[in-house]
């Protein structure tokens, strides 16, 4: 790991310009531990939470003082937080067929959901979607990066809306991240038309970057995962769905079984991790933060457009930089991969992945497959060519991994 003066000085001089910045996410950090220790002490982790079961899983201390600790952190009445949950895509999945029954509908108001969603939904054909059981599915895309008040309560007014849907991050469009300034108040919007519909929250990536969570804004449910913010880089895998006690107690019975729900569900030693994770959580979203600052004042210093800028606002830990072009993308990526600690020998290659029509290039590095939240970049291969990237357990290690990609773009 060689990097010539140009690079070193260029790094150098972008973080010296940002240390008044790196100091306001350093505060929000302790504010995030604060929290954290304050629900460790007062659900009374102790060292028995550790423990496993197997088989059915029945009166898991650990898992439902888990459940409780996310729920106080969060803001929520109840929590399901599990391992059976294989990443963000199942227990979105997992939520929305529990909330939603035959001829209801679904109202997307943030544009077109993620990816690995259409199959879900029924926007591309699948035999397992909502739309085979008989869920209508309508969708409103934001007008320059804002809810379309008007068609969101034309819609409400003249239809039957059971469940509306809002993603906040970008997912692999150009579109802003959704602020919890915002969400509150589309939600208050919606809520002064319909109180009864229920408001479901995709909140991946978004966890501990701003003050407040979704459901402490009035949204009823909301999910993520704990690849990603939540389980600060040690979670091995899992999810959470956190909000008001029974629309969780539905997704705990659709993850499990009708009448059993929650009381079931072994964690099979998995509960020392989700805890640890948790508990590192604030440091890791902070370190991704600078990394993906760091990121945006270089590359633009490089010429490139990014989004979001490095003094905007920012709402998750995703930063883009839109190469405009496919070798530089890809470039980027091996640049990352050999920055990384797991498999920097292996290069990248753009492929055909399940739930995404474009061919994927993905660079992750990781302990843990697909981890977002440890250094890592992905982007479709389409125009305008966006490197997606997130992620950095330590703000050096997040660092060291860009210079080797600038210089493998250089």
């Amino acid at each position: 790991m060689k990097f010539n003066e140009e690079i070193v000085n260029l790094f150098n001089e972008s973080e010296e310009k940002l240390k008044d910045i790196f100091q306001k996410i350093d505060k929000q950090e302790f504010v995030n531990s604060e929290k954290i220790l304050k629900a460790f002490q007062e659900v009374g982790i102790n060292e028995a939470c550790f423990t496993s079961s197997t088989g059915y899983g029945y009166n898991d201390l650990g898992r439902e003082k888990i459940e409780e600790v996310f729920a106080q952190v969060l803001g929520g009445e109840a929590a399901l937080v599990r391992g059976q949950f294989i990443s963000g895509t199942h227990a979105l999945t997992v939520c929305l067929f529990g909330l939603l029954r035959p001829n209801d509908t679904l109202l997307s108001i943030s544009g077109l959901p993620y990816d690995t969603l259409h199959e879900v939904i029924g926007i591309k054909e699948n035999p397992s979607s909502l739309k085979s059981f008989g869920v209508n599915y309508e969708q409103i895309d934001l007008i320059d990066n804002d809810f379309d008040y008007e068609k969101i309560a034309e819609t409400l007014k003249s239809k039957k809306i059971k469940v509306i849907a809002i993603q906040r991050s970008k997912g692999y469009s150009e579109r802003k991240s959704i602020s919890i300034t915002s969400l509150a108040k589309v939600i208050k919007f919606i809520k002064e038309i319909t109180p009864e519909v229920i408001i479901m929250v995709d909140n991946c990536y978004c966890e501990f970057v701003e003050d407040k969570t979704p459901v402490e804004v009035g949204a009823d449910i909301m999910v993520g995962s704990l690849i990603k913010n939540l389980g600060g880089g040690i979670a091995p895998n899992g999810a959470y769905i956190v909000g008001r006690k029974d629309l969780v107690n539905l997704c705990a019975e659709r993850l499990t079984v009708p009448g059993e729900g929650k009381e079931v569900g072994p964690t099979l030693g998995i509960n020392k991790e989700i805890l640890m994770g948790l508990y590192h959580a604030p440091m890791a979203v902070a370190s991704s933060l600078k990394v993906a600052i760091l990121t945006s004042k270089v590359l633009e210093k490089l010429g490139y457009r990014v989004e979001p800028r490095y003094n905007d606002h920012r709402v998750d830990i995703v930063q883009n930089i839109i190469f405009g072009n496919r070798p530089d993308l890809i470039k980027y990526c091996e640049g990352i991969q050999m920055g990384s600690a797991i498999d920097a020998n292996a290069l990248p290659v753009p492929t055909d992945m399940p739930g995404y029509d474009d061919e994927i290039i993905m660079a992750s590095g990781s302990f843990i497959q697909g981890s977002s939240i440890e250094i890592s970049c992905d982007g479709p291969l389409r125009k305008p060519f966006i490197c997606y990237q997130q992620g950095g357990l330590t703000y050096s290690y997040g660092k060291l991994a860009v210079m080797m990609a600038v210089n493998r773009l250089k």
